[in-house]
């Protein structure tokens, strides 16, 4: 498709890109009014037309700048570049003397003073974010075949993205949230599908590679992987203990293996069971799995032969597999997160999803940006992941606590009647809300603190807080299925939540809010079944 592309299709597109840069951005509309013929094209001079016709009178390229005040001033093509520069890096003892050389130049070209500064001073603005025409020209390409990529390939084009980020957890937590909202199934690691790598499986979905976990190295899966693509799939845990080496799969893997849910895929397995120990924890499930392979490596290795010269088959069957409690949810996320750096099959916060969005004015990853914050009352919720329960010199008793979302994580400090309010919800793996006040610090006012005024459990906070739940439907995508499937599930989670409806019509700016006499839902379950097959915007009163 690029290569059918006119001339023209891609000037438009390397100008647009370069528009597309921190700073005015006022400017991207301006360029397509003009380029459309809603606006006639202004130039700041007659005698930059030539440079500036292309872009529609918009200075977009450095190249441009310098041109200008080569064809405006007589500066010299080094002269210019010193301009570009200094208007570049904001040097502004540099910036009035190039300013005062621009004017003398001008005024020797006959232009007269207020023409010359109008010139400059749109010459400034513009290279402020201005970008060289080269760059623009590359990066141009480069984004229209990826955005062509992502449009026709997704699945191949994010598990191309995820592999090349295997050692930022930050970046691939964030694509595997690009992943949800494009409805592309990221699944855990599979011993008998994945590969070193993320990869699209047949069914169009991103299986996770087993090189981004922890502590499998890239030689036992290329053990794992050539032997399963030699001799077809692992059958078992023990037919995998007996085909893959022992060398390079060890018990370290083993366990990161089973941490991060790679061997699920086997009939009635589940994670518990590796880490089961019969002996007050001398040793664990895995101990006896390799030690029963080794045993039959060995027998199979020894040659011994009876009084008969017949070769001894002796049989080792294999162990049961014990009989334990499953891990809960929150265990088996947290184990996941171990080795993975993430949370692959669900996170702890996915049932208060819904409390965040309602309840909460900030994520915690707007907790690292305080200075935006400043003196404003924030609200934020997440799982606590670290705790810790100190007394300082004079033997006061303050508290220390990481909490987490989806976002990032921060920690808090709490001292005095605050640490006392709320050091019953200090706990690991408690979900909590948490109410706090962006404050200058005492010592240092031009520092900001995170002042904790309360706390409370997630699991408390709609039992505590009557709320209504508005679902705001557009009147286009209402059909007879929505609205049974509404109802059907308005009476399969009744609560005690009010359901109203906001219908709107962006077409006709019209909108109107209607509210049930009858109907209360428990808000919670009823949209996790509604936004399975609607994507509807909501709030909780």
């Amino acid at each position: 498709y690029l290569k059918e592309l006119k001339p023209s299709n891609i000037e438009d597109l390397i100008a647009m890109n370069a528009l597309y840069r921190p700073g005015p951005m006022d400017f991207i509309p301006l360029y397509i009014k003009r380029k459309h013929g809603q606006q006639k094209v202004e130039y700041p001079h007659p005698w930059l037309e030539e440079i500036l016709r292309p872009t529609f009178g918009i200075m977009v390229y450095q190249e441009q700048i310098m041109q200008a005040a080569q064809i405006m001033a007589g500066f010299s093509l080094a002269n210019a570049d010193i301009l570009r520069r200094a208007m570049g890096k904001k040097k502004m003892e540099e910036m009035d003397r190039q300013k005062a050389f621009f004017i003398e130049g001008a005024l020797a070209k006959d232009i007269d003073r207020q023409t010359a500064v109008k010139v400059f001073d749109i010459m400034s603005r513009f290279a402020e974010y201005g970008f060289n025409r080269s760059h623009s020209a590359a990066y141009s390409v480069v984004a229209y075949r990826t955005a062509y990529l992502k449009a026709n390939y997704a699945a191949e084009y994010m598990a191309a993205v995820l592999t090349h980020n295997f050692s930022d957890i930050k970046k691939i937590t964030f694509l595997m949230e690009e992943c949800q909202r494009q409805k592309i199934p990221v699944l855990g690691p599979d011993i008998n599908e994945s590969t070193f790598n993320f990869v699209v499986n047949d069914r169009g979905e991103i299986r996770f590679g087993l090189g981004a976990i922890k502590g499998v190295g890239e030689g036992a899966v290329e053990n794992i992987v050539a032997e399963r693509e030699a001799n077809g799939p692992y059958r078992n845990i023990f037919d995998f203990a007996k085909r893959i080496n022992l060398r390079s799969v060890n018990k370290r893997v083993f366990e990161s293996l089973s941490k991060a849910g790679a061997f699920d895929c086997f009939e009635g397995v589940h994670r518990a069971q590796f880490f089961h120990s019969d002996d007050n924890g001398a040793s664990i499930f895995i101990d006896k799995i390799i030690r029963h392979t080794q045993n039959i490596l060995l027998r199979e290795n020894t040659s011994q032969m009876n009084l008969f010269d017949e070769t001894s088959e002796v049989s080792f069957p294999d162990p049961d597999l014990p009989e334990c409690e499953q891990w809960s949810k929150l265990e088996m996320l947290r184990e996941e997160k171990d080795v993975t750096g993430m949370y692959i099959s669900g996170h702890p916060l996915d049932n208060y999803k819904i409390h965040i969005k309602s309840f909460c004015s900030h994520s915690v990853g707007d907790m690292k940006q305080l200075y935006k914050l400043r003196n404003k009352e924030v609200s934020f919720a997440g799982i606590i992941t670290e705790v810790a329960h100190k007394y300082s010199k004079t033997g006061n008793p303050y508290g220390v606590f990481t909490i987490e979302d989806y976002t990032d994580s921060v920690q808090l400090y709490l001292f005095s009647e605050d640490y006392l309010k709320v050091k019953h919800f200090l706990q690991v793996q408690n979900t909590v809300m948490v109410r706090a006040r962006i404050q200058p610090n005492r010592r240092n006012p031009s520092q900001v603190d995170i002042k904790v005024k309360n706390m409370s459990l997630l699991s408390d906070l709609l039992e505590k807080v009557n709320s209504d739940l508005v679902l705001h439907l557009p009147v286009a995508d209402i059909d007879a299925k929505m609205v049974e499937r509404i109802k059907t599930l308005s009476s399969e989670h009744r609560g005690n939540s009010r359901l109203k409806v906001y219908l709107m019509d962006p077409v006709e700016n019209y909108s109107i809010e209607m509210v049930s006499r009858t109907v209360k839902v428990e808000p919670v379950g009823f949209l996790q079944e509604l936004l399975k097959h609607y994507d509807i915007d909501y709030r909780l009163n």
